[in-house]
């Protein structure tokens, strides 16, 4: 899928210490049942060849549906496993590095937690989506910095690129983030944390949801 076309909606992050390695694929594939729009997959415990696996199934799997599969901040392992692209925290590749492996059609996206002057750098360095968070506290990632739901709105005055909000959202708190401007929510423990994936992921699924016949 091309940068230029992502999804708005459910952005699911797997997360290796929630998920049991022999029902990753399960998982994830109850997520995309739910309405899942766009997947990550995040490893950074495994062995390569262990990754290499779980993220060419996982590929195969998002291929079928037709949804996006990034792969948090390995550039070589999505080349490998032909996903649709990279995302990329502080800390990790430069987004010229990952365009010139990937190409020029991959998903690049840019943490920017809670700066706007992030997020301007990253769109000048040809980012696909600029990701803002945490909003709320995260079981994830505790000590992630604050945003404030007003930088959606700042952000989406200033960019045209798909705005990903994260961070402790829940079906009850995201429709505020969706609302100031987020493009897609992205979500760990909210759905893969849950008993029914599926249920929880048509949750989120439903704030994207503009018909009220739906």
């Amino acid at each position: 899928m091309s940068a230029a076309r992502l999804p708005t909606g459910l952005y699911v992050i797997t997360d290796s210490h929630l998920i049991p390695t022999d029902r990753l694929i399960d998982c994830v594939a109850r997520a995309i049942e739910g309405g899942a729009v766009m997947v990550q997959y995040r490893d950074k415990d495994h062995p390569p060849a262990q990754r290499e696996h779980e993220a060419a199934t996982l590929a195969g799997l998002c291929q079928r549906h037709g949804i996006p599969l990034i792969i948090n901040d390995d550039i070589e392992l999505a080349r490998t496993v032909g996903a649709d692209g990279v995302h990329l925290g502080q800390g990790d590749a430069a987004p010229e590095q990952a365009r010139s492996r990937l190409g020029d059609d991959a998903i690049i996206g840019i943490s920017c937690y809670n700066r706007l002057e992030n997020a301007r750098l990253a769109s000048e360095q040809g980012a696909s989506y600029v990701a803002f968070g945490r909003f709320f506290p995260s079981a994830s990632k505790p000590g992630a910095v604050f945003a404030r739901q007003d930088l959606l709105v700042a952000a989406r005055r200033e960019f045209d690129l798909p705005i990903v909000a994260i961070g402790g959202i829940t079906p009850e708190n995201g429709a505020g983030l969706v609302a100031a401007g987020a493009d897609l929510l992205a979500v760990i423990h909210g759905v893969f944390g849950q008993p029914d994936i599926e249920s929880a992921a048509r949750r989120y699924a439903t704030l994207f949801k503009t018909d009220p016949a739906i």
